[in-house]
């Protein structure tokens, strides 16, 4: 990405500046009951980012300001290990934090931003203007073979997140009732964190939502192309059946030819009010273990999932083993 995209004329409106990580559509996900939130106590509100998360947000929040921020798209390997397929692309997601933390400065400048708040970007600080960083993983879970390594990528992400003057951990306080379990919880947090509970952009949506009924909700999510590994192997198991299954692709565009879909119904990139109806009415919910689905499952009450973590996906495995998942689970 050579330049950056915004769709708002300069103006002298001040904007706070929400930006989330494209890796994946969880945390933009996270993110909506926070722009929710600014947006119900007055607050100008512009949308940050790069590719599909980046879509997501648009589409869940079409007459907000956006500007286009640059960053890579992660790619897994088809394998069991996602090591090696992250290495290769640090210098990539270096290099892109690099451009962002460069272009932060002239972007709070020209559109008058009084605030900045990232979500697991790294590059947003420094801006000469409040800035605020959100994640869940303060430590980052390694393989059993790199464990030695935990503590270094923990000092290293934490020198990250104290160059920023909040942190905000969506998780609880207490270690007993923590989801996030060890990610937030085994090593001392950054002097500038505090606990904010919780996410979830169906909170305030449940009351007054009409429940459609199905056998199998199929919630697809993550990096590619596991994603697309994930959709195939629910289509062979429910293709033929006689349940009534509803398979979200989590991604824009035209669903490929190659996958026979059958008696499934298929949809692409469903906006909060869209999806919560099939998560309320569902007899059966599959989807990957990854954070913010965990939050979503846990503060709407449900227990009838199926959990799958993307292999190699180190946090998503751990997440898969925690005991507060499986208090609030029924495989």
């Amino acid at each position: 990405m050579n330049r950056l995209t915004i769709n708002c004329q300069l103006s002298t409106v001040n904007y706070t500046l929400v930006a989330p990580l494209n890796w994946g559509l969880g945390h933009a996900a996270r993110v909506i009951p926070i722009i929710n939130r600014l947006i119900n106590e007055g607050a100008e509100v512009m949308i940050g980012g790069n590719g599909e998360s980046l879509k997501f947000l648009r589409a869940e929040f079409p007459n907000l300001k956006y500007v286009e921020l640059p960053g890579v798209n992660i790619k897994y390997s088809s394998g069991k290990s996602q090591v090696w397929a992250v290495l290769r692309q640090l210098p990539s997601i270096i290099h892109y934090s690099i451009k962002e933390h460069k272009a932060i400065k002239d972007i709070v400048r020209r559109y008058n931003i009084t605030e900045v708040i990232s979500d697991n970007r790294f590059g947003l600080f420094g801006s000469g203007v409040r800035s605020v960083y959100i994640t869940h993983q303060i430590m980052v879970k390694m393989p059993a073979w790199l464990k030695l390594l935990e503590p270094l990528g923990y000092r290293m992400h934490k020198r990250i997140i104290e160059r920023y003057d909040e942190c905000w951990i969506p998780d609880y306080a207490e270690a007993e009732r923590s989801l996030a379990g060890d990610l937030t919880h085994k090593y001392p947090l950054p002097h500038n964190a505090r606990f904010i509970g919780p996410l979830s952009r169906f909170t305030d949506m449940k009351d007054g939502c009409k429940p459609v009924d199905c056998d199998v909700l199929a919630i697809m999510s993550g990096v590619e192309p596991h994603r697309t590994l994930f959709e195939k192997s629910i289509a062979e198991r429910y293709h033929g059946s006689k349940l009534k299954v509803i398979l979200v692709r989590g991604k824009s565009g035209l669903v490929p030819s190659s996958i026979d879909y059958g008696n499934i119904e298929v949809k692409g990139v469903l906006t909060a009010s869209d999806l919560l109806p099939y998560i309320l009415g569902a007899k059966k919910i599959i989807c990957r273990s990854g954070y913010t689905t965990v939050m979503d499952m846990h503060l709407l009450g449900k227990t009838n999932l199926e959990w799958s973590a993307t292999p190699g996906q180190t946090e998503q495995e751990y997440l898969l083993t925690q005991t507060n998942l499986q208090a609030h689970t029924k495989i």
